[in-house]
């Protein structure tokens, strides 16, 4: 593993804050509004586990803690795990549950927040439902032509993939060993699909994945041997408002939705990496 440091500045992370205030929070409102204007009592919403910010963790005798952000100095000697803030003993991570504050990390994650408020005020106010799916990490090809802010051709699982396919070794920050539930996309489709049909009660968010986490050194080494690929560079680099640990457990909507994802990691990353018809 490379020294650690700060990440290379990439793109301004709030340019497009707007845009998602835009179609996710002023989109929402007025959606909503004419919900109320006509009469519709159920919603359901596309969320994301990014609400969450950083994940759960517990120590051995004491937690369970949702720590802040990890100290600059810290991480640049390469201490990226978090700490009991009394004893300093290492923390381990949990599955994060619904009920869980939200604290969210970027300008995507805090209007995806800002959409569940007004989904709540407006189902409280007016006694409808809203079932609010908070997704774990989606993976999978897009859609032909489609040109969205955000899809499952985003985030670091596609970054990935275009290392590869570039003829590059995946760059994996920290020490690769984060931990996040990736999701494929199509078993994302089936969980919504099952939340419009049941019309849950009330005010309810759900914990969207497959239920089985791996490191992020785990999904780019899956990737890298399915492509025939060099093998991952561990950079030690670091971005200060990444978080560490990021699972969120997915058992409330098991039996909300009698959902259990049907692709496993191990099975999906092989087939979004190579592309095959099983990733589209």
């Amino acid at each position: 593993m490379r020294g650690a440091a700060p990440a290379r500045r990439g793109p301004l992370q709030m340019e497009a804050a707007a845009a998602y205030a835009t179609h996710n929070d002023a989109g929402t409102a007025i959606l909503l509004a004419a919900m109320e204007r006509v009469g519709v009592r159920r919603l359901v919403l596309a969320s994301t586990a990014a609400v969450y910010g950083e994940g759960r963790y517990r120590a051995v005798r004491s937690g369970p803690f949702f720590p802040g952000l990890r100290r600059r100095g810290d991480l640049d000697r390469g201490l990226f795990d978090h700490r009991a803030p009394r004893t300093g003993e290492l923390l381990t991570w949990e599955a994060v549950g619904e009920d869980a504050p939200l604290r969210p990390r970027s300008a995507y994650a805090a209007s995806k927040v800002a959409q569940e408020h007004y989904a709540l005020a407006w189902a409280v106010s007016t006694g409808s439902a809203a079932t609010v799916l908070r997704y774990n990490h989606v993976y999978g090809a897009p859609v032909a032509g489609a040109r969205p802010v955000r899809t499952a051709e985003t985030g670091v699982v596609a970054r990935f993939r275009a290392e590869l396919r570039a003829g590059r070794a995946p760059h994996v920050f920290e020490d690769g060993g984060q931990v996040r539930d990736f999701v494929q996309v199509r078993d994302v489709a089936s969980a919504t699909v099952a939340a419009v049909e049941r019309g849950l009660p009330g005010f309810l968010p759900l914990n969207v994945g497959s239920g089985q986490p791996l490191t992020l050194w785990e999904v780019a080494s899956t990737m890298a041997k399915a492509l025939n690929g060099p093998a991952p560079v561990v950079t030690g680099q670091y971005r200060i408002t990444d978080v560490r640990h990021l699972v969120a457990d997915a058992e409330r909507a098991r039996q909300a939705l009698d959902f259990t994802a049907r692709t496993a990691p191990a099975e999906g990353l092989v087939s979004y990496a190579i592309g095959t018809a099983g990733s589209h």
